[in-house]
């Protein structure tokens, strides 16, 4: 017997994130409320927020208040264009497990470690560091430190870890939040970068979303860029109403 009967899977996407938490508000309406959640990126902040018990709706207030959805600080070039200094203090302030263990729902953080060239998967002790590593687009944001190797946004390497979770759980409910559409606005190295990394993460996701048993893509966000963060509470929006329609077409009957 597999030891979790449900299991969801965030994937990375930057603001586009903020779907996440009206699919997992949509899943609570229905019932469905996860026994584990592998998360990466955007995906895993997600995860964290709703494991430590915030509802999805109040997850999404934090963003607002106080404007903490300017969180991303310009500085000098150097390792990064910006970096995550507010997001580091949002979630120090506002999430009240700092370590895994004290999660209500236990969570599985991707991350790039750079000094291997392999991804890994944090699910003990602190919290904070692999969440923010896990969410720091390369080139964008500084890579972070963990026990003396550093570490980049996990979808370098895994955008959907559905791999920690598929044997352990008896049903998988995958999230996808990257849909790549045309673009040609490419006039600064920021937007370049953005681009180059939305479009390397989105390997395997074909294969990887029939392994899900129920499993939700909003198309819409195709219309959001990763870096809208003023546009949170819409993004939010399409999470839930892709999440209704799926869910209304899907076979609940594990429930």
């Amino acid at each position: 017997m597999k030891k979790y009967k449900i299991a969801l899977v965030l994937s990375g996407g930057g603001v586009r994130g903020f779907a996440h938490l009206g699919v997992i508000k949509a899943l609570n309406e229905y019932g469905i409320y996860p026994d584990i959640i592998a998360g990466t990126s955007a995906g895993a902040i997600a995860a964290a927020l709703y494991a430590d018990g915030y509802k999805p709706d109040e997850a999404v207030a934090i963003f607002k208040e106080k404007e903490l959805l300017k969180y991303i600080e310009l500085i000098i070039p150097r390792t990064s264009l910006v970096k995550m200094t507010g997001m580091i203090k949002l979630l120090n302030n506002y999430l009240r497990a700092k370590q895994f263990e004290e999660l209500k729902t236990p969570i599985i953080i991707a991350a790039s470690n750079i000094n291997t060239g392999k991804c890994e998967y944090f699910s003990k002790g602190e919290l904070i560091k692999p969440l923010v590593a896990s969410a720091s687009i390369p080139i964008l944001f500084n890579p972070v430190n963990i026990n003396d190797n550093y570490f980049i946004d996990g979808g370098v390497l895994d955008n959907f870890p559905i791999k920690t979770v598929e044997k352990k759980a008896e049903k998988i409910i995958g999230v996808f939040v990257n849909p790549v559409n045309y673009q040609d606005n490419f006039n600064n190295i920021k937007n370049i970068a953005v681009r180059s990394f939305q479009i390397s993460i989105n390997k395997n996701m074909h294969e990887e979303s029939k392994k899900c048993d129920i499993f939700i893509a909003p198309s819409k966000l195709n219309n959001y860029g990763v870096l809208e963060i003023d546009k949170n509470e819409e993004i939010f929006e399409i999470g839930y109403k892709e999440a209704i329609k799926i869910l209304n077409k899907s076979d609940l009957s594990f429930l």
